[in-house]
């Protein structure tokens, strides 16, 4: 045992969980949720972290480190129409879908030939809002809005998964100096709420199929590919398993999906956080734990989130985003033969349009692997 273990858990578990915090607020005040509702979200998906990071770190011996769907919220932010009921039932169904992609290997290999260009099109257009929601905060309030991007863009300079989390808390700090906080929220024990789902074939279609499919394509495949790169041969079916369960468990509750991580990962399987590789899986206790403090304070966390000037949380949100963004449009563009079809699917996700009750996510979807059909079809005539 080192503390570098210790240390690089507890980073990882700050950066995924400050981060992509108001991420979880967006997506709540898009759905309606109540603030009941939300802080029992925030408890649950982090109950799922502890339960999901412990158990597969310390049955596998090898540093699995989980987090939640962060291309989920953003996809959930971007979804109008549906109620906190029906995204619930779309959890549900969601994580249905992963515990049997864990089961059946058919439907692993039918997810994986959906082309990353038109996957990663259909992603770059869920966080085209959220960058453009952040740049509208500049005229809204730009004495407060302007500094934190400036202190965003130095700081990555130096340490970019850091940069997120010194905006959110220079944030905070700014907004109550300058007097925007007009209540401090008590500190309280969070508590769970149960929310019977309601099951739609518009929320099933329109929101749990590109929860599924931007997850396992943004989520687990990357997040296996780290730890492949850091010479682990991670347990894929079990980890979609067990997290996939861990989904199930805590959708009642309002959380949303739970999957592999990838820049927390990268954190906890390096050579930073042990000189030796076997040792290395000690990192995921210590990021589990992290994570049990985090659902024990979540109602505190949601409450602060309340108080807050609004602007801060639509920044942290779309500054938390900016790399995803960028990786999904270099992706989506990567093939000369596939940009068509991916641009197809960007604008028709970014659009927001809804036809017969379903988002815009799944209709992009439809058009941008129509766009490749018929490219590949005219290839080979």
């Amino acid at each position: 045992m080192r503390f570098s273990v210790i240390a690089s858990a507890v980073v990882a578990a700050f950066v995924g969980f400050g981060g992509t915090l108001a991420l979880i607020i967006a997506a709540s005040q898009a759905l309606g949720a109540t603030q009941d509702q939300t802080a029992s979200w925030v408890t649950a998906v982090c109950l799922a972290m502890f339960f999901a990071t412990g158990y597969l770190s310390w049955r596998y011996r090898m540093p699995i480190i989980t987090a939640w769907s962060t291309p989920g919220l953003a996809l959930i932010g971007s979804s109008a129409g549906f109620s906190m009921p029906e995204a619930v039932g779309a959890f549900i169904l969601t994580a249905i879908a992963i515990i049997i992609t864990g089961l059946a290997k058919p439907i692993s290999a039918l997810v994986s030939r959906i082309p990353a260009s038109i996957a990663s099109g259909m992603l770059a257009g869920v966080l085209f809002a959220f960058l453009t929601g952040a740049a509208r905060t500049i005229p809204v309030d730009p004495l407060f809005v302007l500094p934190l991007i400036v202190l965003f863009f130095v700081i990555r300079l130096f340490n970019p998964a850091m940069a997120v989390l010194a905006v959110l808390f220079g944030g905070i700090f700014y907004a109550f100096l300058a007097g925007r906080v007009e209540t401090v929220p008590a500190v309280e024990l969070s508590t769970l709420t149960l929310i019977m789902p309601v099951f739609t074939l518009q929320a099933a279609i329109g929101l749990a199929l590109p929860l599924y499919l931007v997850t396992m394509a943004s989520q687990n495949l990357p997040g296996f590919a780290v730890m492949r790169a850091a010479g682990y041969e991670p347990p894929t079916a079990a980890a979609l398993q067990v997290t996939g369960l861990a989904s199930l468990l805590s959708a009642p509750f309002g959380a949303h999906t739970s999957n592999m991580a990838a820049i927390s990962a990268a954190i906890c399987t390096g050579p930073d956080a042990h000189p030796d590789p076997d040792k290395r899986w000690l990192t995921g206790p210590f990021y589990a734990l992290s994570y049990l403090v985090f659902a024990l304070f979540g109602a505190s966390f949601v409450a602060l989130f309340a108080v807050l000037p609004p602007p801060l949380i639509v920044l942290v949100a779309g500054l938390a985003l900016i790399g995803a963004a960028v990786n999904a449009m270099t992706l989506a563009l990567k093939k000369e033969d596939e940009r068509l079809a991916a641009m197809v699917t960007f604008a028709v996700t970014a659009s927001g349009i809804s036809i017969a009750g379903i988002g815009a996510a799944f209709w992009a979807l439809i058009a941008g692997m129509a766009v490749f059909l018929l490219d590949q079809i005219k290839n080979r005539a």
